[in-house]
């Protein structure tokens, strides 16, 4: 990372560089009438080690000094502390997409017997995750885990894209109750249910319309994130809304890049 890494590094690695940092960063958020008492508190020194480490930022430019209990951050001042904070982001991007990353473990569903370390091939079925034996699959990675048939398996070390086709949302707009002129016709929810992977229902319209359809909703609560959920992993959803929550549900549809038609009853 070059040097600003070496500057980071020693910010992560040394205590002294470290408190430093965070004094600083105090005198910035509470200047001009900074408390030492109330810094050795926020980062866990005492008052003497907060006085020390202000004597040194002054000294070095960092801070000026305006009158008892009066500080404030300078120019360099800032200068440091930008450069200490760019190299720790920095940083954290790098664990976050490089280490983190590289260790992610997913759950799957084994589709056969797997072993710890055995490669497999990944699939979407069904709304989930599955693994099988091999590296015939259009993306590939290794169990972490022992696994019988239909049991959850940790894999990782991925490789390649799990093709599958997203799915599609339809929307059954369903009038306020005070706006219904007769009862929305129940058998032609029913139908249209016998295409779709998942039903969902939001407002108790449509969950009274379901019922009266015979039909038990897989999903009632917080379904604007459970329906653009299942649709991006591939499940075709029937979303019986009533008319005030279709707004909240179709923003998410779209917003989430899902295909999805309203009808109405």
């Amino acid at each position: 990372m070059g040097d600003g890494g070496d500057r980071e590094v020693r910010v992560l690695r040394n205590k002294r560089e470290a408190t430093r940092y965070r004094v600083l960063v105090e005198v910035a958020e509470r200047q001009p009438a900074v408390s030492q008492r109330e810094i050795a508190e926020a980062i866990g020194v005492t008052s003497q080690a907060v006085s020390d480490y202000l004597r040194g930022l002054i000294e070095e430019g960092h801070v000026r000094k305006r009158g008892r209990g009066r500080y404030e951050i300078t120019k360099e001042g800032v200068d440091w502390l930008i450069g200490h904070t760019d190299d720790l982001r920095e940083f954290l991007d790098h664990v976050t997409e490089n280490v983190i990353g590289e260790v992610e473990v997913e759950t799957a569903i084994a589709t056969a017997d797997i072993d710890e370390g055995q490669p497999v091939s990944l699939s979407m079925c069904d709304g989930a995750l599955h693994a099988r034996p091999g590296t015939t699959g259009s993306a590939t990675a290794v169990a972490v885990t022992d696994a019988e048939s239909g049991d959850a398996v940790g894999v990782t070390d991925f490789e390649g894209i799990v093709e599958y086709d997203p799915g599609t949302v339809t929307v059954v707009s369903i009038p306020r109750i005070d706006q219904q002129a007769a009862p929305p016709d129940a058998d032609a929810v029913a139908a249209r249910a016998v295409d779709h992977d998942l039903l969902a229902t939001a407002g108790t319209e449509a969950l009274v319309l379901a019922r009266r359809a015979d039909l038990d909703p897989d999903a009632r609560f917080g379904t604007a994130s459970a329906v653009t959920e299942a649709a991006t992993k591939g499940l075709d959803v029937l979303l019986l809304a009533a008319a005030p929550a279709m707004g909240t549900h179709t923003s998410a549809l779209r917003e989430a890049d899902v295909s999805y038609e309203v009808v109405e009853l």
